[in-house]
């Protein structure tokens, strides 16, 4: 079997390479490009993200991604957004008196922690579903997260016979979404790629449903 191809979204996000060698470790060929006939045809599209939520959005659009990632999901096409590339999925984010509009996949706001400690910085534990692909043999493994603002509440209602999505979650001053499973859209927001071996694993079992 020829290996997965997943392309690495690049629109100038930092902490690129480490996501792309992780991927390439798992035995996926990764490029990394915003071309949009790459990403198109990529078999996997990784949309990472590291900083403020409005600066993402930003960069985001300067390369179209929105209209990117909306195209490859009407397809069917497995799309895996990681940490603020989670983050700006939801409809929108509130960031130090900021109001921004995130990419809609998914109704909610990005809201900051409440927790008495910030950025919730390191490993922690997540619960996964019980129907989890993503989480397969990895569900009671630590995640490394880096971050101080996160989805609180899970506001997708869905009816039959359209399945629910798969939502796990972690605590750091209350509960908060750490990973969510929706049809070919995927999203952590833990770093899988500095997660070790739990993450390593984590990023296998994407690769599998691609």
């Amino acid at each position: 079997m020829s290996s997965p191809r997943v392309v690495v979204l690049d629109y100038g996000s930092g902490n690129v390479h480490s996501a792309v060698k992780a991927l390439e470790r798992v035995g996926a060929t990764v490029e990394l490009t915003a071309d949009r006939t790459a990403v198109a045809e990529a078999d996997g599209l990784f949309v990472p993200g590291v900083g403020a939520f409005n600066a993402v959005m930003t960069a985001l659009e300067s390369v179209r991604g929105s209209e990117l990632i909306d195209k490859r999901l009407a397809g069917g096409r497995p799309v895996l957004g990681v940490c603020v590339g989670m983050q700006v999925l939801f409809s929108r984010g509130i960031e130090r008196g900021v109001d921004s509009a995130g990419l809609g996949e998914w109704p909610g706001t990005i809201e900051e922690l409440r927790a008495d400690v910030l950025p919730h910085m390191g490993w922690n534990t997540v619960t996964p579903p019980p129907e989890s692909k993503l989480f397969a043999g990895v569900e009671d493994e630590r995640f490394y997260f880096v971050h101080s603002y996160a989805a609180q509440t899970w506001e997708l209602e869905v009816q039959p016979p359209l399945p629910k999505a798969a939502v796990t979650w972690a605590e750091h001053g209350g509960g908060f979404i750490a990973a969510v499973e929706n049809g070919p859209l995927s999203a952590t927001q833990f770093h899988p790629e500095k997660s070790g071996d739990a993450g390593m694993q984590l990023l296998s079992n994407w690769l599998k449903t691609l």
